[in-house]
Formats: C-alpha cells, sequence, structure tokens
C-alpha cells in the first residue's frame, strides 16, 4: 500500500555511477532503507540528490514491502526547509556527527512517533538558534532517553557518574566513570532545556571531555555501536 509518510535522512551511500542507498528513520515505520535508481545522472527526474544530505526532513512517498530489501522510493519533497543548519560551519559539522551518531543508534524497523518527534524538533530548534556550543552534549542526553539508556537522576550529590551503570556513585570501581568539571556540566544539562543551555559555561577542554565520555556511554550501552569519525572535526570546529 503507498503511503506518504515524514523522514529524516541518516545517511546516503553511492551505489554504482548513478544510484544512492539511503537510509532514512521515518515516521511511520521506523528506520528504512531506500534504493534510488539513477537519481545521480537523472536531471528531470522528481528526486534531487540535495534532499537527501545528512538529516535533511522529508515527505516521501513510499511503498513499503517489508520484505527486508532495500524499497523503492516514489516521491520525495523538503518538509522543513533548513536555513542554515547545512550552510553554517558549526552547525554543518554538528550535524555530520548526530547524523553519523543517529546511524550507530537507532536499529529498529518499527514506528517510535516519540523518538521521530524528539529528532525533528530538536533539528529545527539547532536551525533557528545562534547558540549551539552545547546543543549535541544536550541532544544526546535526550537521545539516550528514546534510547532506553537516560541517566538515572537519583543521588545526584554523589561526586561520581557511572557509564555502565547509568547511575552517580559515591566511589569509583572499574567502570569509566564521569568526575569533576565534566560532571558539573553533567549534571546541569541533567536539569535544564534547550532554551537554557546556552547559559551553561562550559570550557573546551571540559566540553571535549563530556563528549568525549558521552560517546562511550552509548559505546558501553548501544550494541554494534561504532565511534563517529566526524568526531575529530566536530571538536576542532568547536575548539
Amino acid at each position: 500500500m503507498q503511503i506518504t509518510t515524514k523522514a529524516l535522512i541518516l545517511s546516503s551511500l553511492k551505489y554504482g555511477d548513478t544510484s544512492l542507498i539511503v537510509k532514512a528513520f521515518t515516521y511511520s515505520d521506523g528506520l528504512k532503507s531506500y534504493l534510488l535508481k539513477g537519481v545521480l545522472t537523472s536531471r528531470k527526474g522528481k528526486l534531487k540528490t540535495a534532499y537527501f544530505q545528512p538529516l535533511m526532513q522529508l515527505e516521501i512517498v513510499v511503498n513499503h514491502k517489508n520484505k527486508g530489501t532495500l524499497e523503492p522510493l516514489i516521491d520525495a519533497k523538503v518538509s522543513y526547509p533548513y536555513q542554515s543548519a547545512h550552510t553554517d560551519i558549526a552547525k554543518n559539522a554538528m550535524i555530520q556527527f548526530l547524523a553519523e551518531m543517529l546511524v550507530n543508534s537507532i536499529f529498529e524497523e518499527e514506528q517510535n512517533k516519540d523518538l521521530f518527534d524528539f529528532l525533528e524538533a530538536s533539528l529545527q530548534w539547532l536551525d533557528t538558534h545562534p547558540n549551539i556550543s552545547n546543543f549535541h552534549l544536550f541532544f544526546l542526553l535526550g537521545l539516550s532517553k528514546y534510547l532506553g539508556f537516560y541517566p538515572d537522576k537519583g543521588r545526584m550529590d554523589h561526586p561520581y557518574f557511572d557509564l555502565v551503570e547509568g547511575a552517580f556513585i559515591e566511589s569509583p570501581g572499574i567502570h569509566p566513570i564521569l568526575k569533576g568539571e565534566a560532571l558539573d556540566v553533567f549534571k546541569t544539562l541533567l536539569g535544564t532545556n534547550f532554551d537554557a543551555m546556552h547559559l551553561i559555561r562550559v570550557g573546551k577542554k571540559t566540553r571535549q571531555e563530556l563528549l568525549q565520555s558521552l560517546v562511550l556511554y552509548f559505546e558501553v550501552h548501544l550494541h554494534g555501536f561504532k565511534k563517529p569519525r566526524s568526531l575529530a572535526i566536530l571538536n576542532e570546529v568547536f575548539s
């Protein structure tokens, strides 16, 4: 049955000389992969290659056969035209990083409206606000909630956070931990929202330390997770 659904583009990979394989997170069916035949050479077709940049927000027309194979994409149009997400250097670096994080974090081929709504609203916030240096930290914490390993906010007075247990602890054991300034920022982020996060003052070294810890947090909680290659680029942009 042909349906129309919103979709977020997670990745696109060149297939042969003329085609793309696109991975998208859809509102209707979760994670799906599509084969776009001839899209790289067709000038008159409905599908434009520019639509399939990382984290583009589209409305697509599809006929999901759900047989575990690449699906055909019938039509697509931009549902939310970004103003600055792909043209601002800092925002674009963040988009590339977050797209990689999502590719390595979302595996479910089933509907998850709450996760889709979170991603859609968060990316639109990023696009329309100038102060974004803490956005990726707050975004990853929010994402962990929908993936099932949001930090336990009990005992926040304790001086360490155990990345494996996902909880605050009184004394460190064998697991990797958060402590010191990075932990202070982590606690503050847990108690704030998007519109107030730019007020949190974070030094370059502390931001990088916390980001490395959050990536590790995803790594220990998600089977098959791979560290994003764009992490180094993101750190360079925000240094």
